[in-house]
């Protein structure tokens, strides 16, 4: 069996150590021991991108949000569906995670999609991010943890109540679309979106090619108001 070799260690806000690994010729991240993502299996990470980037690959203009760096696929899937006028901004916590991106030495990771000219790159808190950002974007990615069971950092945790769910919706543009990558199919997380005033369409992708353990995505969209009933006029 080839050795695992770590390449860097890194400690987020709440004191969670994140460790890069590299594995016979793939990339690994943990979280306090656990596999959280790797570059062998990123299905469902490309598949985040895809549902919400596909309605807006013909339209101009285009700005979206990716809360969570990770291993960088669902920033490059995203490139790859959007128009060269798009831009796309994506909040990272620990800057570790970025720096390991940005490494020459790990070509797999995404040191070229953060060197196209659409990406802004933020060293941030992304509830931090969608509060500064009011009506602004078309789609919002939200890759930044285990889903509404924070597994990484517990200061996650508020992305996923009501309050935090709303600072999303307010970011929106008109029509816009809030996606949401959880590890399990979250049925009170998705209830809570609904309560929120969001249409929820929950997709099961499997973990990696054919494998029956499933991610799951949420991708929402605001519900439009209630069409109210005509007044009658007077004398009728």
């Amino acid at each position: 069996m080839k050795p695992f070799r770590r390449l860097g260690e890194a400690t987020a806000p709440d004191g969670t150590v994140l460790s890069l690994f590299a594995h016979d010729g793939a990339y690994v991240m943990r979280v306090n021991g656990v596999e959280l993502m790797s570059t062998r299996r990123h299905q469902s990470e490309d598949a985040l991108a895809e549902l919400a980037c596909t309605p807006l690959r013909e339209l101009p203009d285009v700005q979206v949000l990716i809360g969570g760096l990770g291993l960088g696929f669902t920033l490059k899937a995203a490139l790859a569906l959007l128009a060269p006028d798009a831009r796309v901004m994506v909040a990272e916590i620990v800057g570790a995670v970025i720096d390991w991106n940005r490494n020459p030495e790990y070509p797999a990771l995404a040191g070229a999609a953060l060197r196209d000219p659409r990406v802004e790159m933020r060293h941030a808190d992304v509830a931090k991010v969608l509060a500064e950002h009011p009506a602004t974007f078309d789609a919002i990615m939200l890759d930044v943890d285990n889903g509404a069971a924070a597994l990484t950092n517990a200061g996650n945790a508020k992305l996923y109540r009501a309050a935090g769910i709303q600072t999303a919706i307010a970011a929106l543009r008109p029509g816009g679309r809030l996606a949401y990558w959880s590890a399990d199919a979250d049925h009170a997380f998705a209830t809570l979106l609904r309560q929120a005033g969001l249409a929820v369409k929950m997709t099961e992708v499997p973990v990696y090619g054919t494998s029956r353990s499933m991610h799951t995505l949420l991708v929402c969209t605001v519900k439009p108001p209630p069409r109210r009933r005509a007044e009658p006029h007077a004398g009728h």
